[in-house]
This record gives structure tokens, C-alpha cells and sequence, in this order.
């Protein structure tokens, strides 16, 4: 199940979960996290679990306990050992030199992508950014960094999300497809505070594997 954004409630519910989980090295009974929070009854407690089960915050265990995915598990301070692409031994770039071979280790994700803890992946649904070679069903990678005039990012307006390249003056804010099938997006100025941008797009998987973003040209 691809993450989603939480609600604020939803987010304060992960958190104390996640919290208690840490300090008690055991989850919350149901009853504990009704009176926590008030609940009247324990079904608010069930309806948020199967809201963070449903947006990949938590995963079912094969004893029907809830649980954190694996690329969650560091919010209790646990880690895994990341699995990798093993480094086998040197290669020159220069004059030819003799092989050598020998076990360097692993590059993993975060040999990858640095900023690791700041990226998030969202699944695309339709076409208006086919030009671009992103199409219905793959996963775009975002960044929560700012976002440059005509960069390609991610957009919450008005309860939607839009994956344009964004581009703003006095005028307004202009979302701008990939595709000539679909029209320009104006956002007026006068409800920017209503917009949110969510990430910059920095690559998207398919596929194919990674396709990292062409950057802009100065």
C-alpha cells in the first residue's frame, strides 16, 4: 500500500501509538488510546487503525496485531540491516590496471539519496505528464525541499493533488501539463494560502526502474 498523507488527527493517533510503543515496548491497548484521546467508544480507535493500515502506516502481523511497515520501524529506533548493490572491487578510469576484486560493501538507499528522510513517493493516476515520460501507474519520488519556477512538483488545491511544473508571478500561480491533451491550471493570487506545495519531483520508478529528473537549464 503506497503512503499517503495523514490527516492532522490521524497524525497525532500515529504518534501517540508510536510513542507509547517506545516508551512501553508494547502498543496500546484499544481502551488506553480511547481514554487517551476521549473516544467514547473504542470503534473511533478500530476506524483510525484501518486508516493507517489503508494508507501504509501500519501493517497487519500474522497474529492480527498491527504493526509498523519496515521503512517505519526507525521511529521505534530499530533498524535493519539495509540490503544493497554489492561493490565487488575497483575499476581504473584512467590507464588499464590490473582487477582487483574484493567485497567493498553495499550501496544502499541512503548511499543514493542523501536526503533520504525527506523524500516520499506518491502512485501517478492519468496521463497529463506523459511528455515527460511519466505515465498512469508509476511512482514519482518527492522531495520536501522548495520548489523553482517551472520545476516539476506536487500541488494540494482545494482537496486535490496535481502533479504539474509549477509556475508562479503576479498574475497567479500556473500549473502547467505535461501533454497538450490537458488544459493550464490557474490558481488566482487571491487563494494562494490555499495551496500547498507537497514536494519537488526529483524521479519516479517504473517499470523500467529509477528515472531520475532532468534538471533545468540555466
Amino acid at each position: 500500500m503506497d503512503n499517503a498523507h495523514l490527516t492532522r488527527k490521524q497524525h497525532e493517533f500515529f504518534t501517540f501509538i508510536v510513542d507509547y510503543k517506545k516508551e512501553n515496548e508494547v502498543w496500546p491497548t484499544y481502551r488506553e488510546i480511547a481514554d487517551h484521546f476521549g473516544y467514547a467508544s473504542p470503534n473511533s480507535v478500530t476506524q483510525n487503525i484501518q486508516a493507517l493500515l489503508k494508507k501504509g502506516y501500519l501493517v497487519k502481523r500474522n497474529d492480527e496485531e498491527y504493526d509498523l511497515p519496515s521503512d517505519k520501524k526507525s521511529l521505534l529506533g530499530e533498524t535493519e540491516e539495509q540490503e544493497g548493490i554489492p561493490v565487488r572491487g575497483l575499476i581504473a578510469a584512467g590507464s588499464l590496471q590490473e582487477a582487483v576484486e574484493a567485497n567493498l560493501g553495499s550501496i544502499t538507499l541512503d548511499t543514493l539519496f542523501p536526503d533520504l528522510d525527506d523524500l516520499f513517493a506518491l502512485r501517478v493516476t492519468g496521463f497529463s505528464m506523459k511528455d515527460v515520460g511519466i505515465y498512469d501507474g508509476d511512482f514519482v519520488l518527492l522531495m520536501d525541499t522548495d520548489v523553482k519556477n517551472g520545476d516539476i512538483g506536487a500541488v494540494l488545491y482545494d482537496g486535490e493533488t496535481s502533479l504539474k511544473k509549477i509556475y508562479w508571478d503576479d498574475n497567479g500561480l500556473r500549473l502547467e501539463p505535461a501533454n497538450e491533451e490537458y488544459d493550464d491550471i490557474i490558481i488566482e493570487p487571491d487563494v494562494f494560502e490555499e495551496v500547498r506545495i507537497i514536494g519537488k519531483y526529483i524521479g519516479h520508478v517504473n517499470r523500467q526502474g529509477f528515472q531520475r529528473a532532468i534538471p533545468l537549464v540555466a
